[in-house]
């Protein structure tokens, strides 16, 4: 059974900072690349951050909105995926959400989600 476990949400001021894990088991984790996306009350759910495993060499990349505040980073040993994020902004408050995707499988996997609320 696949598990994504989103953790480390909450509650911080605006200019603060949060580091999101998410722990995978059932998959083979260093097969899969790993996203965070998040969804705002009344939108829709938008892609954040991803990161490959190549090897030696992880590749990451970001939305423009989150650039230069957040970092991605994998710990493939331990299956787990990071979120660091910096400078938060009222406009990050949102639902954050894991996801694993495969292309070998096509498909992906999400977890339940964890709340960042950023008060200004």
């Amino acid at each position: 059974q696949v598990q994504l476990v989103e953790s480390g949400g909450g509650l911080v001021q605006s200019g603060g900072s949060l580091r999101l894990s998410c722990a995978a088991s059932g998959i083979s984790f260093n097969f899969f690349i790993m996203a965070w996306y998040r969804q705002a009350p009344g939108k829709q759910r938008e892609f954040v951050a991803k990161i490959t495993s190549g090897g030696r060499t992880d590749y990451a990349d970001y939305a423009d909105s989150v650039k230069g505040r957040f970092t991605i980073s994998r710990d493939d040993a331990k299956s787990t995926v990071y979120l660091e994020m910096s400078a938060l902004k009222p406009e990050d408050t949102a639902v954050y959400y894991c996801n694993a995707y495969s292309v070998l499988i096509g498909g992906s996997f999400w977890g339940q989600g964890t709340q960042v609320t950023v008060s200004s």
